[in-house]
């Protein structure tokens, strides 16, 4: 458990990694706070703000950050010290790139947008709703409230006359984009056109090294820790066990709305968290592999390829209709949108020939359809960026 939680360290700090010039300045929504729509430590939920201008005026993409979750007391009373439990520790201002960059060279679909990257600092893919603290902990599980204190902010702000939006993040966030999908639909215009991008955010229901399911366990900490289960998808609940609605896979089957998955096929955070959590390898077997696939043994890389595998099972809903679309890349990565680089750059992934700023935009505006999965193996794929040990 601890190694889980350096490796989540690793996932914030990943998340937070600004790339790219044109700082954007923070917001903090002070009037969140008496509506109880406060971060993990009290303190008022936040996010940065550029403004779109020309064609992209009534265009609008909500961008949820990343951060892993929180599935305890002790672990929540950890994190509210942080930038991810308190706005009182976040950056000031935040480069926007990537899917939120502001060149129309590096990202020509959705520069001009109204742009917004909302900070996470609840630790539940702002799922969380609890009305009572503890005096003894001072914590508070409300980050279903943030999210909406959010939105409704940014409908006051000009996104009720919004014509295109996404709703979109990554990792946590990218899985927060996906429970609150058809909810953030349904909040828009009815004459919006309006879809969600989930990057690194299709978290499977997998088994681990010792056949279980570590994943379906830790994420039933954070639903009942968070209060989660009302704030989950309605059209999941009703017939599946809460825990199990915060896997993208069952969510997905009943979503009205039109969602694009980018994701690694051997998603770096997955190998190491769904398939080899240090808690059930007990001999630490997988303790070099997982960080470093050239560290495995045959035998090992055998058991990530079959996690691939598991993850195109997890992924037929996706693939079952073809108003949602795939990019699916052999990349042993996590989080590949973020930057200028690997959304839209020369040396980015590629599946299909394509770059992902291309298969987005093309699926948002309708231009062509895209569901593509890379070659089956790892490293088969020449165009994946190096990724690093400690990422």
């Amino acid at each position: 458990m601890v190694r889980l939680k350096q490796l989540w360290s690793s996932v914030m700090v990943l998340a937070v990694v600004v790339i790219g010039a044109g700082a954007v300045p923070i917001t903090y929504l002070e009037s969140a706070v008496a509506k109880g729509a406060v971060c993990l430590d009290g303190s008022a939920p936040a996010y940065h703000f550029d403004k779109g201008s020309g064609s992209g005026v009534n265009n609008w993409i909500v961008h949820m950050e990343g951060g892993g979750w929180c599935t305890d007391i002790a672990t929540c009373v950890k994190r509210k010290t942080t930038m991810k439990g308190s706005s009182k520790f976040m950056n000031k201002d935040f480069g926007f790139s990537g899917i939120l960059g502001g060149k129309q060279s590096t990202n020509p679909d959705f520069y001009n947008w109204n742009r917004i990257k909302v900070r996470y600092c609840d630790g539940s893919s702002f799922t969380g709703d609890i009305e009572a603290v503890d005096p003894t902990n001072k914590l508070f599980f409300r980050g279903a409230r943030v999210w909406r204190a959010v939105i409704d902010d940014l409908m006051a702000k000009g996104m009720s006359n919004a014509q295109n939006a996404i709703l979109s993040g990554c990792s946590a966030g990218a899985l927060a984009a996906i429970l609150h999908c058809d909810e953030f639909k349904s909040i828009l215009p009815k004459t919006a056109k309006v879809k969600c991008v989930s990057d690194a955010g299709f978290f499977i229901h997998g088994k681990d090294i010792s056949g279980g399911s570590y994943i379906e366990s830790y994420y039933n900490k954070v639903v009942a820790t968070h209060g989660s289960a009302k704030s989950l998808p309605a059209s999941c609940t009703s017939s599946m066990k809460p825990e199990l609605c915060f896997f993208p896979q069952y969510v997905v089957k009943t979503m009205q709305t039109p969602l694009f998955v980018i994701n690694a096929a051997f998603d770096s955070w997955q190998i190491k968290n769904v398939l080899a959590p240090t808690s059930v390898d007990k001999r630490k077997e997988w303790k070099d592999c997982k960080l470093d696939l050239k560290k495995c043994t045959a035998a090992q890389l055998q058991t990530v390829q079959g996690y691939r595998d598991q993850m195109l099972a997890a992924l037929e809903p996706v693939r079952a209709t073809t108003t949602r679309g795939l990019f699916l890349d052999s990349c042993h990565a996590h989080c590949q949108g973020g930057s200028a680089a690997t959304w839209s750059g020369a040396q980015g992934p590629q599946v299909g020939n394509t770059k992902m700023a291309k298969a987005v935009g093309d699926w948002f505006y309708e231009r062509s359809t895209f569901q593509n999965i890379d070659c089956p193996s790892l490293n088969c794929n020449p165009t994946c960026p190096a990724v690093s040990t400690e990422d």
